[in-house]
């Protein structure tokens, strides 16, 4: 490395982007780099999606909402910038899938609808008789030859035919992308199934023996048996607020826009919406892939991002009294199939799941609408998406006064679809990046995961890929 000091420059300052800079500034601290580091963001505010409200003794996300305990990444940042005893583990409740007009129960063992435990796969009514025969072909059906990518219908649906897809595989996990299974890939979004499949044969049997080996609950002691999601006392917004405070504050810029990327030589120049353009030895970009495109858009590489697909969706979160509810269900968690007739694809008692952000003798409940070839419902005014939403919860639950209030969050072609082939179009990208625009890396929910722990775990990445090579120049 020349006594030059170089520059790496950030673009983004969602957690993927905070954390890119949070884990570069260490490095560049602990081994006294010659290294000047920036962080460039649009907007006026950090955090992208994760925003957290304080209102009326509520708290309460607009974004995600928590993120899984046993993927680590996010627990460890949460520690690092001295939140490690903020950090709270998720209530157990029961929960429901939707289908039709009939809610039943999630069967007991079920792993993101996978069964490992037989006896409540075959009492449940999800299924036909028909249908529960068909899914126990799953324990002779031979693992596929072909280790392709493919979609996750057609990987479940040979393994357990329609039915399972269509009344508990396909609400559980679509609505973690919020897309369709027949068009998700396998590959970059459950790898998990495809490696059970080809260890064990039978899906049932793998991932009774990943459960076993991994249970659904992070290391640590000081969090509730059995807690599969994680959250801050404060909200989420306290994780972004805590790195933001660990990173000096002359690197951050907020409330400019970075339009052009260029590379001459071996300097890239970013042009910006103030007319100023600044130089980097190394750049990371952790922007919205269709924000990335354009900014790239010079270059043939970053073509396949302008026709990946993403999904708008909206959170409505309702309060009321809890005299103003009679809950039948006694319900934390409800998915709908697509087999019914609602427009809500999900519900979440927060006042169950996170006793703590909500007051005594209130309910709190967060519906998601939107997933793909369902968006146009994001598009209406705010009370009626409320009018819609709430004609939905009156069907499943009885309401017998007006809300204390709701609150409606668009979220606008906000998440990302991995389709079938887009693990082979990152592996294509990255060699192609590697060759021809050597120290611009790109990172965040566009790519490898939607959480938040996939997140963080991209921009430590990346930081550790944009040291080693400025440390090369």
């Amino acid at each position: 490395m020349t006594d030059r000091r170089k520059k790496v420059v950030i673009i983004g300052g969602g957690i993927t982007g905070l954390s890119a800079a949070y884990y570069l500034q260490k490095k560049i601290k602990d081994h006294q780099l010659p290294i000047d580091l920036q962080l460039i963001e649009a907007t006026h505010r950090l955090g992208g999606k994760i925003q957290t409200v304080k209102r009326d003794g509520y708290l309460f996300e607009k974004g995600p909402d928590s993120f899984l305990a046993r993927k680590l990444a996010a627990t460890k940042l949460a520690k690092e910038v001295g939140l490690g005893r903020e950090l709270v583990g998720n209530e157990k409740g029961k929960s429901y899938i939707l289908v039709k007009d009939t809610p039943h129960a999630l069967p007991d063992g079920a792993v993101m609808g996978i069964p490992t435990k037989l006896s409540p796969f075959i009492t449940t009514g999800l299924f036909s008789p028909v249908g529960k025969l068909r899914a126990a072909a799953d324990f002779f059906i031979p693992k596929t030859k072909n280790q392709d990518d493919r979609s996750l219908g057609v990987f479940f649906r040979r393994r357990f035919g329609d039915e399972v897809v269509e009344n508990l595989i396909e609400p559980l996990l679509s609505g973690i992308y919020a897309g369709d299974v027949d068009r998700l890939s396998l590959r970059s979004t459950f790898p998990q199934f495809l490696h059970a499949e080809h260890k064990y044969r039978s899906l049932i049997v793998g991932m009774k023996k990943l459960k076993e080996i991994h249970p659904q609950h992070g290391d640590d002691s000081e969090f509730k048996k059995n807690s599969v999601f994680l959250t801050l006392k404060e909200g989420l917004q306290s994780l972004v607020d805590g790195v933001e405070k660990a990173i000096d504050p002359d690197i951050i810029t907020k409330g400019i826009k970075v339009e052009k990327i260029y590379k001459e030589d071996t300097t890239y120049e970013l042009s910006l919406n103030s007319g100023k353009v600044i130089k980097a030895d190394s750049v990371i970009v952790t922007s919205p892939h269709a924000a990335a495109q354009s900014m790239l858009s010079e270059y043939k590489i970053f073509e396949p991002l302008k026709h990946m697909p993403s999904t708008s969706v909206a959170t409505v979160v309702i309060a009321f009294a809890q005299e103003a509810l009679q809950d039948n269900l006694d319900a934390m968690n409800i998915a709908v199939s697509r087999n019914s007739d609602y427009t809500i694809t999900a519900c979440t008692w927060l006042n169950k799941k996170w006793p703590h952000a909500v007051p005594e003798g209130k309910v709190l409940l967060r519906c998601l609408v939107g997933r793909t070839g369902d968006e146009a419902v994001v598009d209406q005014p705010d009370d009626e998406i409320f009018k819609i939403v709430l004609e939905d919860l009156k069907k499943l639950i009885t309401i017998s006064a007006e809300p204390e209030f709701y609150a409606v969050t668009r979220w606008k072609q906000s998440m990302p679809q991995y389709t079938v082939g887009h693990h082979d179009m990152l592996d294509t990208m990255n060699e192609q990046l590697e060759k021809e625009l050597a120290g611009l890396y790109v990172a965040g929910s566009s790519y490898e995961g939607l959480g938040i722990p996939e997140c963080v775990e991209q921009g430590e990445d990346v930081a550790k890929k944009a040291v080693k090579y400025v440390q090369q120049l």
